[in-house]
């Protein structure tokens, strides 16, 4: 049963199979288990990069195509609940209206920018996608009657997910269940749903198609299949789930502006993730997601604890300082390519491969 669920992409790592085990426990019991705003903020932006990260290794680690216009259709999921609900009003009705519009338009664009790949190859499409990002950027900043402009837009959610709801009068565990802890396990459903629905596509004869072709797209031509086509669907695809989870991160913020969904930086820590989490492995979004969001949140905290535990070393206590945790974070990151040259789960799967075939050879 579990390895349908899966669609039998098991994780072929004990070590792997366990990190992803208590993954999914943290992120289900995170706001019982550790109480607090910003612990729910930190687990409720790791179910939203996990869907961002998914949906671009969809067309980056299976397909092989580079393309540096994921945020734009991110910034479209967010815009379209942020404008729907602006205009009216905190209903359910206009969160579908919201969603539905921002899929069409997602659509629509991912199958423009589909047409580019026709012609334009590797670092022409990329650089093409990278000026489309940059001037739908340009464009949301500047109609600033529907988007707000660069204050951008905050608006209300149906009561229900709004924090002054009260499910419950007396707390759970000491927990309120509120609207806010709500929307965070409707993002926790909604992500893990789309992960699972991920995980069927490239499991699908579809998704080995993808691989094919970013293996040998000649080859892949040359045995029937249309590459073209293929290569469309596969940014369709990534497009629609990036845009889900724009979505998502409308909902929790109950917010959304150019710099919030549409920066260059976020595109930035999408490939870093891939890279980390390990590229062509569904999974590995999910262990590049956590492990980034977590450095990203907690490292500050860290650096002040180790930087007042050295206060007697002026030298450490300075090269410990808060104010260098960006430093801390490159090395961590530079060195996690180092040593996980295949992201972090190609390497457990490669060791456990590697055990196995001594244990055959036994």
């Amino acid at each position: 049963m579990l390895a349908r669920l899966i669609s039998n992409d098991l994780p072929r790592s004990r070590i792997l199979a366990v990190l992803l085990v208590l993954l999914l426990l943290a992120l289900a019991v995170a706001p019982f288990i550790v109480p607090g705003v910003k612990a729910l903020n930190v687990a409720a932006k790791i179910l939203i990069f996990v869907v961002l990260v998914a949906s671009f290794d969809l067309l980056l680690g299976y397909t092989g195509i580079v393309s540096f216009a994921h945020t734009m259709f991110f910034g479209i999921g967010a815009y379209g609940i942020a404008i729907a609900t602006t205009h009216m009003g905190p209903t359910w009705a206009a969160l579908a209206v919201g969603l539905m519009s921002a899929l069409a338009l997602t659509l629509l664009l991912a199958l423009v920018i589909g047409l580019f790949s026709l012609r334009v190859r590797a670092i022409f499409f990329a650089m093409i996608t990278l000026a489309v990002a940059s001037a739908f950027q340009t464009l949301a900043s500047q109609l600033s009657e529907f988007t707000g402009g660069e204050d951008g837009l905050s608006f209300k959610l149906p009561q229900v997910l709004s924090p002054s709801f009260e499910l419950f009068e007396a707390p759970v565990l000491g927990t309120s269940i509120d609207g806010k802890l709500i929307t965070y396990y409707l993002l926790f459903v909604v992500a893990l749903v789309l992960l699972l629905a991920l995980l069927r596509i490239v499991n699908s004869p579809f998704g080995r198609v993808l691989q094919a072709i970013r293996e040998n797209e000649f080859r892949a031509e040359a045995l029937g299949y249309r590459v073209v086509v293929y290569r469309t669907l596969s940014s369709v695809l990534s497009a629609l789930f990036a845009c889900l989870a724009g979505a998502m991160l409308a909902l929790w913020l109950r917010y959304n502006g150019p710099d919030t969904s549409l920066s260059f930086e976020i595109m930035m820590d999408v490939l870093l993730i891939v890279v980390i989490g390990g590229m062509g492995t569904i999974y590995g979004s999910a262990i590049g997601a956590a492990l980034f969001v977590v450095a990203q949140s907690y490292l500050q905290d860290l650096l002040r604890l180790g930087s007042e535990a050295a206060a007697g070393v002026p030298l450490l206590a300075a090269l410990l300082s808060p104010d260098r945790w960006l430093l801390w974070l490159g090395l961590l990151f530079v060195l996690s390519v180092y040593y996980f040259p295949t992201g972090v789960v190609g390497r457990l799967r490669a060791a456990s491969a590697r055990r196995m075939a001594r244990g055959a050879a036994r």
